[in-house]
């Protein structure tokens, strides 16, 4: 017995439609970054309160007296916060922070989700542009296409998705 033709008015899944994106500008970067201190700073809290444990292990109760413990402190912090970023946006192209806003890093060349190594390197240009005063965030100002140095020098891009289209009914 051969089965009944499906009905074109079947709930049937479609295709996505197309997403379309823009560059974000300045402002949306900023509160993503406001968001993303919700995940880092537990991570960082995880980090020193390990670093504490370990030096009362090796008897020292106060780490300050210890030359090479802050510098090592430091990059720990900043390494685990590069995790988290770098790992979420070659993930989906997005941290937490940056998922409210439909915010998403992609190649500059194809929109697609970009290497590692260029995320890497995104990352590493951030923080020195934040740690210069925001230089490479106060960038997107002048760039047309809203792209901070950290962006241009690693070809990436970062872009705001346009709401998905809701299903009909």
């Amino acid at each position: 017995m051969s089965q009944p033709a499906p009905d074109a008015s079947s709930d049937a899944p479609t295709a996505p439609a197309r997403v379309e994106a823009h560059p974000a500008h300045l402002g949306w970067r900023l509160v993503a970054l406001v968001y993303d201190a919700l995940p880092i700073i537990p991570l960082w809290l995880i980090v020193a309160g390990t670093a504490t444990a370990i030096g009362a292990a090796l008897d020292h109760a106060d780490l300050t007296d210890l030359p090479w413990f802050g510098p090592l402190l430091w990059l720990a912090l900043w390494g685990i916060a590069g995790l988290y970023a770098v790992l979420s946006w070659r993930r989906g192209g997005q941290t937490m922070g940056m998922r409210p806003w439909r915010l998403q890093v992609v190649d500059a060349t194809d929109g697609r989700l970009a290497p590692m190594g260029r995320l890497w390197l995104r990352y590493a240009l951030a923080s020195l542009g934040l740690a210069a005063f925001g230089v490479g965030l106060w960038w997107c100002l002048l760039d047309r296409q809203h792209r901070a140095l950290h962006d241009l020098a690693a070809g990436t891009l970062l872009v705001r998705r346009a709401p998905a289209p809701s299903p009909s009914r």
